[in-house]
């Protein structure tokens, strides 16, 4: 098999580093759906591409001071996904169960922010949610779909129960979602709020409310960032974080009690690939982070 390994490479797989599955503590899984997209569809290319774009970035995280490298991971490939969206999300909560009950941490790259809803069912409702977002996500019910990008977190407060759920970076929502939330006990922290309140702040706040947590699910929306650092994503809203601000929390607030986490809402063809790059990124550090928390 000389020529084979001399002249063949395999496709991408995220970081171009890997270990066996069975010495891994991360597994990657893509999940490449966009079904219930409303504006701007394409997310369900963003597993490739933020494979391709985590294979030109450096693997060094000053904030942790992990190296990539040094991470053991596995790329499993991509979720088989169908055109129904229920089965769809049962394949991935089977699937993510699988992991978890390997004692493996699940990277999930969507696709779309409804993703979250199959892995989190796995997960249980003995956990807290972490919500990087723009969009609060709780409506109930959107262009006729109860099941949807626009309504997933409420579907989870609903029928998974968590411990609680927490979401950082709001700044786009309805009427509708601030009564529900208030209702149902849901914490946001509006992007204005952070730039008022200085990143030290809200980092305390966020640990405060999560003090009484043992497991945490987290979850990036890149739309987080604001569109100059981000502008890829399905639903672009102005008035986001930037870079450095949103690197910052996240640091300070991914520990070992992370069990999964995702990284969804990234449409590849809508510029040259900074968003891809901020994802990849965006997953670079945050299993530096929490490798850094674990070996503490």
């Amino acid at each position: 098999m000389t020529y084979c390994s001399l002249h063949v490479s395999p496709s991408a797989v995220f970081s171009g580093y890997q270990t066996s599955f069975d010495e891994a503590s991360y597994v990657i899984l893509g999940v490449p759906f966009d079904l219930t997209s409303t504006y701007r569809t394409g997310s369900k290319f963003a597993p490739l591409a933020i494979r391709e774009a985590s294979l030109n970035i450096e693997t060094y995280s000053f904030r942790s001071g992990v190296d990539m490298e040094e991470v053991s991971l596995n790329d499993l490939g991509d979720l088989n996904v169908t055109g129904d969206t229920d089965e769809t999300l049962k394949r991935l909560e089977l699937v993510t169960k699988e992991l978890l009950e390997a004692k493996k941490i699940p990277v999930l790259i969507g696709g779309e922010h409804t993703i979250s809803f199959g892995a989190i069912r796995a997960v249980g409702k003995n956990c807290a949610i972490l919500s990087f977002d723009a969009h609060l996500d709780l409506r109930d019910e959107y262009m006729n779909l109860k099941t949807s990008h626009t309504t997933f977190m409420r579907r989870i407060n609903e029928q998974v129960q968590p411990k609680k759920i927490v979401e950082i970076g709001t700044r786009a929502v309805c009427r509708e979602e601030l009564d529900y939330a208030k209702k149902a006990g849901i914490t946001y922290i509006t992007a204005q709020q952070i730039r008022n309140d200085d990143i030290k702040r809200t980092i305390k706040a966020v640990q405060e409310s999560l003090t009484n947590v043992k497991q945490i699910y987290l979850s990036i929306d890149m739309d987080i960032l604001d569109p100059a650092f981000a502008p890829g994503v399905p639903n672009p809203e102005p008035d986001g974080l930037c870079a450095g601000a949103f690197y910052d929390l996240l640091s300070n607030v991914c520990d070992e009690r992370v069990i999964a986490f995702d990284v969804v809402e990234v449409a590849p063809h809508y510029d040259n690939g900074i968003t891809a790059i901020q994802a990849a990124k965006t997953i670079f550090e945050t299993m530096c982070y929490i490798e850094k928390a674990r070996k503490s």
